[in-house]
């Protein structure tokens, strides 16, 4: 058995096969990925590690599981799933999967090679536990996948205080102690018991406002973008005979080591470096984007950055085109027990429309450029993509007190 220390949990007891998983290489590397990728150059505490969320997803699914009333081989492949669900994240987590994820195929949470391999698989089968079964469950498959990576998911409980924790904002916080007491099976679907409408409640709120606040701050969305970039022409270039299957098992320190290496990523890397970030020349509302372009592929979108770029006389590498996806509330399908009868969050509580709306008022659709190039960068966005704003507003918006307000937002 291993007491560790958590900042969020106090003591986390570890044994069993999660303390023989605790020091294979595999979960080691988590170490050295920052759970909140480029949420650091707006929040400096944001610094903690997808190692220290992975023990606490752990802790809570251990407390779930004695609420549960489940024991055995069972458990024990819950609790190895939960300190395993993260291992197949890539360098800065999220920020990268994308990129990733369009030349291998692969999301983070399909670990099946990564968990019969090596060290993992050792372990887990000394315990006499399949790393296929073991895998599925990080892929929230079966009755207790819904636990693992689910609307109700531990692994959700777990970040949503933890980052707020360490951001130091107020909005994540969430009773997760009483989430899990009040977790239960029926029909084989994971919810909480009756009289838990609000508790189901307080993670749709909670993440919804730490969406806009620290997942989609502005700054965070224009350095992720450019570390996309970067890590995209880092692939691209001829002298790293880098793949993308490198890249993902590569940890946080050895991407930068190779960003600052290229000669193609090298002035990236150091605006990266320094903080020198481009700025926004366009931050336009969803109602003003033609829907065409919300829906646009990768390569549409860097099409678009080049006639971009064409049209203000600029360098390509100088223009970046940030379009999230459509906004969409996984956490509004969580199954509440009312009555006796098993609901949907967003068939009994009328807080989730009003959450949905403002998160669509939230979305907005970015063009980036260097802070000298943004006001022709700005126009050229606007006429080249056909959105329904003024493009004085494009430069205008650094005078006066717009000037204020849109400095305030950037710098966090």
């Amino acid at each position: 058995m291993k007491i560790i220390k958590d900042s969020v949990h106090d003591h986390i007891q570890v044994d069993g096969v999660a303390r023989d998983l605790l020091d294979t290489p595999a979960v080691q590397r988590l170490r050295h990925i920052s759970q909140l990728g480029t949420v650091s150059v707006v929040y400096p505490s944001a610094n903690h590690t997808r190692f220290e969320h992975s023990l606490g997803v752990y802790h809570l699914a251990c407390e779930a599981l004695e609420q549960l009333g489940v024991e055995g081989k069972r458990a024990e492949r819950v609790r190895a799933g939960a300190l395993l669900h993260d291992v197949g994240h890539g360098p800065f987590s999220h920020n990268l999967e994308s990129l990733t994820y369009r030349r291998t195929g692969r999301y983070h949470d399909d670990v099946h090679d990564l968990l019969a391999d090596g060290a993992v698989g050792d372990v887990l089968r000394a315990h006499d536990l399949e790393p296929a079964a073991v895998a599925d469950l990080v892929a929230g498959e079966g009755r207790f996948g819904q636990l693992v990576s689910g609307e109700l998911d531990v692994d959700r409980m777990d970040y949503l205080v933890r980052d707020a924790h360490h951001t130091g904002v107020p909005y994540g916080t969430i009773d997760h102690g009483r989430l899990v007491r009040e977790l239960t099976f029926a029909n084989g679907e994971l919810v909480l018991d009756e009289g838990n409408v609000q508790t189901a409640e307080s993670l749709l709120v909670a993440r919804a406002l730490m969406n806009p606040t620290v997942y989609s701050h502005s700054v965070a969305r224009i350095s992720k973008a450019m570390l996309r970039r970067a890590s995209e022409r880092l692939l691209e270039a001829p002298a790293t005979a880098l793949d993308a299957e490198t890249l993902q098992r590569m940890d946080d320190p050895d991407l930068i080591v190779a960003l600052r290496s290229c000669d193609a990523t090298s002035e990236f890397s150091r605006r990266l470096d320094h903080r020198d970030l481009f700025k926004r020349a366009v931050w336009a509302e969803i109602d003003d984007v033609p829907g065409g372009i919300i829906e646009s592929d990768h390569g549409t979108i860097r099409e678009f950055e080049r006639e971009i770029a064409a049209a203000a006389d600029v360098d390509p590498e100088h223009v970046i085109l940030d379009v999230p996806s459509r906004p969409s509330m996984t956490e509004s399908t969580s199954r509440v027990m009312v009555n006796g009868e098993i609901r949907r969050l967003d068939q009994q509580s009328p807080l989730v429309e009003a959450l949905r709306a403002a998160q669509y008022s939230q979305w907005r659709l970015g063009v980036y450029s260097p802070p000298a190039l943004r006001d022709r960068v700005g126009r050229a966005a606007v006429d080249t993509l056909g959105l329904d704003i003024d493009g004085a507003l494009v430069s205008d918006v650094r005078n006066g007190l717009d000037a204020t307000l849109d400095q305030f937002l950037e710098d966090g």
